[in-house]
């Protein structure tokens, strides 16, 4: 029945594309216009939250904080005048530069020296805080008095004006779109609905609708995004003369690095593709054996694209390779058919042509089928991570390698019947020279391999166990780069990047006053002046609470990585400087809490302390300039603090932020990813077993590419580049990729034993045929990889380089110790096949 099976479905390849070849490339043609004419809608995506796991609860409450005390997510303008910051001039272009941020689509408040409150030599009374307070805008101000403020207020020192006093901060914040946070809330209201199997059919078409309908508004929201980057970018340039300025903030870090990628798209796919012209013609010697693989590789990468754009499947930093991953493994698939046509034709010059072309088919369909399943094989394992893009990325080269397998089997048979019949023969002279070296060195240095492969295991094995996780935006540029430069300056004199968030809640157990002694006193002292009103000003906001939290705040402080600090405590040491160096009682901290003006509260109060004062939040700014940086154990750290030295319940204490959703996101990463390369290799072992027929062949095929992969995140390891979110995929990749070349050489092994039954000879023949193919594949990869290096991105210089060399360990490990291993322990017997 299967063999039925399989020879009707040969009959219908044959009538309708082998019998058919002008039609069926003109058809190719046809579908690659129509894809290509969709390609001016392909887009990236740079949305920070895109990066971020899924079905985060932490996310959930991020967004529940921010709404509570505000975005996280605002640009900083660093401003250095050349001139000093009180000179009247520089005071007059940075009054401008505010006036026009102002201006720019969605900016709420612009905050800079010009509108904060200036509080030194205010008094904690009623008269006072009922006063205007003085600002910098006023023009009455003593400028050397506020610089003072300035650089040693707790509130402004190291985040809006740096120590030194020649660096402040323009902070730039934007409206709440609330018809994104609407949509957002009842797109996920419904999905935890459909999770826990409670929804309704009526539910399911609103969830549906509500999808679409979100992700259409935050494809808009993004371009928006994008769109006030620049328009931010461009005033900046009028003020260059003025000042120094550097741009910083989440949403422009992900910004740039979309820009770098989309750089990278462009000028090294073409850079790729160029070598992949050279490197055919230099193996292959004629113009023929250019074209067909690089018009195949071409058509598979445009159509894909072409369907992601009609699709609207924006493209993340995560899966921008997809194009030079996808030209690389439809190259492989069409060298390997290509050297096997040209091998066929030395040993059967008279042929028709016809018959060579079916005899490679039928010969090459199932190792270039394995060879695809298990690259897909390996990409599915992303599919698991939780993580959008990431999940996006596996779907995109599984669907890509899919098609680019069809393709290659529509496009061959048809491109060489098209052309003139093929008198060639078998190969470059060199390349022969090149494998018959690489057989006579696996066969007179079997030990020195063996010796090589223990160390290459010893090596590898000690770089994993020094593997680590992190996330250090400020590693993915150059230092040349002005995204360096600017991160650099917002880390070492305005406060630090990445922000962390910590929210306390109260604990009713807990209690401070009773309520009757509290109302007792206040009506004493107070009762005529607020007509009777017994005002509370919140469990936090009580001395004993804010000297708990100026405890914990001078701790965060403390930490070598942790920038500038803000919270109660920063409050509670400014209203010390306005009582005489002493904590204010809690009468005194009620009158606060009640007259403090508006613009002070919003600096003082808002920010750090719930509307009902039961809930409070300690933000702190985080260098990503700091080698040391550990975001787990920097969490880790803080909480055992708060728990076992500042006695807070654990219960109590939560923490988010952008950094939380990072790390979670990059540990659910490393697990899903690292825990499942096993499954990988397992599911590819059992798919060998049924390949090759033998559980020996198939443990020996795997080796080799086991090898390749550890070798990568061995020197990940060694070298100490984290696993972050963009390079934990290449050890995903390198399996995918480099686990084709032991299919084919295992696959022709097999058929090249049945003629003699001698291993050494077997190998040989091997090593002059399918070893060709390995070597061209594998040198195209190599040094396509490689090309990446000269970028400005540091991930795809990370990425070119260890893929490049693990591809080189494998092309050595295939063409070595797989075949010493074959010949060493003779799985194969006669009538194998």
């Amino acid at each position: 029945m299967t063999t039925q099976k399989h020879g009707l479905f040969y009959g219908l390849y044959k009538n309708i594309i082998l019998d058919r070849p002008l039609a069926t490339i003109i058809a190719v043609i046809i579908l690659t216009v129509i894809a290509a004419s969709q390609l001016p809608k392909f887009r990236l995506d740079a949305s920070g939250e895109s990066l971020v796991l899924e079905n985060d609860t932490s996310l959930t409450y991020y967004r529940q904080v921010n709404e509570q005390y505000g975005s996280d997510d605002f640009l900083i303008i660093t401003w250095q005048p050349h001139q000093g910051l009180m000179d009247e001039q520089a005071l007059t272009s940075l009054h401008n530069l505010v006036s026009e941020l102002k201006q720019v689509q969605t900016v709420s408040v612009v905050n800079s020296i010009l509108n904060v409150p200036l509080l030194d030599g205010l008094t904690l009374d009623a008269e006072a805080l009922s006063a205007k307070i003085p600002t910098l805008a006023d023009g009455k101000t003593d400028k050397q008095k506020a610089l003072q403020e300035f650089t040693t207020s707790p509130i402004y020192k190291n985040l809006l004006v740096g120590e030194d006093g020649t660096t402040s901060a323009v902070q730039i914040n934007f409206q709440r779109d609330e018809k994104y946070f609407s949509l957002l809330d009842q797109r996920d209201n419904l999905r935890k609905l459909r999770l826990s199997k409670q929804l309704t059919g009526e539910q399911s078409t609103d969830l549906e609708r509500l999808e679409k309908e979100f992700d259409q508004y935050s494809k808009f929201t993004s371009n928006r995004t994008r769109q006030i980057i620049d328009e931010v970018r461009e005033i900046m340039v009028d003020y260059k003369d003025v000042a120094n300025l550097h741009l910083g903030g989440i949403s422009m870090i992900t910004n740039d690095m979309l820009d770098f990628i989309q750089h990278d798209i462009t000028v090294f796919g073409i850079g790729i593709l160029l070598f992949i012209m050279l490197a055919l013609f230099v193996f292959f010697g004629k113009v023929r054996w250019v074209v067909l693989p690089l018009f195949a590789c071409l058509v598979t990468v445009v159509i894909l694209a072409g369907l992601l754009s009609f699709l609207d499947w924006r493209i993340t930093v995560i899966s921008s390779n997809f194009p030079s991953i996808l030209l690389i493994v439809v190259l492989a698939l069409n060298v390997h058919l290509v050297v096997y046509y040209r091998d066929f034709i030395s040993a059967n010059p008279q042929s028709e042509q016809k018959i060579r072309v079916e005899t490679t088919l039928k010969a090459m369909f199932w190792p270039c089928l394995y060879t695809a399943l298990t690259t897909i094989v390996a990409f599915i394992s992303l599919l698991i991570s939780g993580i959008r893009p990431v999940i996006d990325f596996g779907w995109i080269m599984t669907i890509g390698i899919t098609l680019g397998f069809v393709l290659t089997f529509i496009i061959f048979p048809s491109f060489i019947q098209l052309m003139k019949p093929d008198t060639h023969s078998s190969g470059s002279s060199i390349t022969y020279k090149i494998t018959h070296w690489i057989y006579n060195l696996t066969v007179n240095n079997k030990a020195a391999i063996f010796i090589f492969t223990a160390a290459l295991i010893a090596f590898s094995g000690y770089g994993i166990t020094q593997l680590k996780v992190e996330n250090r935006f400020i590693d993915y540029f150059k230092p040349t780069t002005e995204i360096y430069q600017g991160m650099t300056v917002i880390d070492q004199k305005l406060g630090g990047t990445t922000p962390l968030d910590i929210v306390i809640d109260h604990d009713p157990d807990e209690l401070l006053v009773s309520d009757d002694e509290f109302e007792d006193e206040f009506e004493e002292d107070f009762g005529d002046e607020f007509s009777g009103e017994i005002y509370d000003a919140g469990y936090w906001f009580k001395a004993g609470k804010l000297k708990q939290l100026e405890q914990i705040h001078d701790f965060i402080e403390s930490i070598e990585v942790t920038g500038k600090t803000q919270s109660l405590a920063t409050t509670a040491k400014i209203l010390k400087g306005m009582n005489g160096g002493k904590y204010p009682d809690e009468l005194t901290l009620t009158l606060v809490h009640q007259k403090m003006p508006d613009n002070v509260k919003s600096t003082l109060l808002n920010p750090y302390l719930s509307d009902d004062g039961n809930q409070t939040r300690i933000n702190i700014r985080v260098q990503e300039t700091n080698h040391n940086l550990k975001r787990a154990d920097l969490i880790e750290q803080i909480n055992d603090f708060i728990v076992n030295e500042a006695g807070i319940k654990q219960e109590k204490v939560h923490f988010t932020g952008m950094l939380v959703l990072y790390n979670n996101m990059l540990q659910s990463l490393f697990q899903s990813q690292i825990l499942t390369i096993g499954a990988v290799y397992l599911a590819i072992l059992l798919m060998f077993i049924v390949l090759f027929r033998s559980i020996v062949l198939a443990i020996l095929a795997t080796i080799p590419n086991a090898l390749s992969a550890a070798l990568v995140l061995g020197i990940m390891g060694w070298m100490g580049v984290p696993m972050d979110m963009m390079t934990i995929t290449i050890a995903a990749i390198v399996i995918g990729i480099a686990v084709d070349n032991s299919i084919h050489y295992v696959h022709r092994f097999k058929t090249e034993f049945q003629k003699d039954y001698n291993y050494l000879a077997t190998m040989q023949r091997c090593h002059g045929s399918i070893g060709k193919a390995i070597y061209y594949t594998g040198v195209t990869v190599i040094v396509g990889f490689a090309i990446l290096a000269l970028s400005e991105f540091i991930p795809s210089i990370y990425f070119g380089l260890l893929t490049g060399l693990a591809m080189a360990v494998a092309l050595f490990l295939n063409l070595t110790l797989l075949p010493l291993l074959l010949v060493s322990i003779k799985p194969l017997k006669s009538n194998t096949l």
